[in-house]
């Protein structure tokens, strides 16, 4: 019985599609590589033939982007590892969205990572898509609807950006308070969000808080100050961060 993961690999350098194919065949035994396709239209058709587990898809390439090949697919039914050679190319967006991408070069430790978390994605059953979450905030553009998806101790947990009114860091974890009153832990740093979040309101005010700035009341003056959230909770301002806030409200 064959348990292995089908995967089909876009890419549109054969250099980097055969190094890719190489590394899955000789550094993973669950995963067989089932189609190679050079641009969006291949990998369009390979797609609706094969219909893969897994497809490795380069963001860039002529014609067109890796994106714009998800937005063909009538039915995402696969999870997707974005392949990058720039660092900084929309890795907000798939870090929202927890989706998995790898930088060019490619590190086999980080190939091994990725697969081994959408195995036990797809392991756990928990109905979560990360590429349907990502392509679902590509097409809104009010990013207060965008969703996040949180990965916590039991699986992952999808929540809409305007629900969350703030994150607080705990160790290395970070909880968000939402609008219906109750929290969540999840298993990545304030970092993190602060990251993923900029470009979505969101406001790194103290080394522990991060406010969505649409659900601030109010905000009372002192030497950092104080703002009193939508849930009428307070957060400090720390004297650094104060600057921040009001450019914020300038803007």
């Amino acid at each position: 019985m064959n348990n292995k993961l089908n995967a089909i690999i876009v890419e549109d350098e054969l250099a980097s599609r055969e190094i890719l194919a190489g590394y899955i065949k000789k550094y993973t035994t669950d995963v067989e590589v089932v189609a190679l396709a050079e641009n969006i239209e291949e990998g369009l058709k390979a797609v609706e033939k094969h219909n893969p587990d897994i497809v490795f898809l380069d963001i860039e390439m002529p014609y067109g982007n890796g994106f714009d090949l998800l937005e063909k697919v009538k039915e995402v039914n696969f999870e997707t590892v974005f392949v990058t050679a720039y660092a900084n190319y929309a890795i907000k967006a798939l870090n929202s969205s927890a989706s998995y991408y790898l930088l060019k070069p490619i590190d086999i430790d980080e190939l091994e990572e990725a697969i081994k978390k959408i195995k036990a994605n797809i392991k756990k059953g928990n109905g979560v898509s990360h590429t349907k979450v990502l392509l679902e905030n590509i097409q809104i553009e009010n990013k207060q609807l965008h969703k996040v998806v949180c990965p916590t101790m039991t699986g992952f947990d999808v929540v809409r950006v305007k629900d969350i009114i703030r994150c607080e860091a705990n160790d290395n974890f970070t909880e968000f308070h939402l609008t219906n009153g109750s929290k969540m832990m999840i298993c990545r740093s304030l970092k993190f969000y602060e990251e993923a979040l900029s470009d979505m309101d969101f406001i790194r005010v103290h080394k522990s808080h991060l406010v969505n700035g649409q659900h601030i009341k109010k905000y009372i003056k002192g030497k950092g100050g104080q703002l009193i959230m939508s849930d009428d909770s307070t957060v400090s301002i720390s004297p650094n961060k104060k600057e921040i806030l009001l450019n914020y409200f300038n803007k």
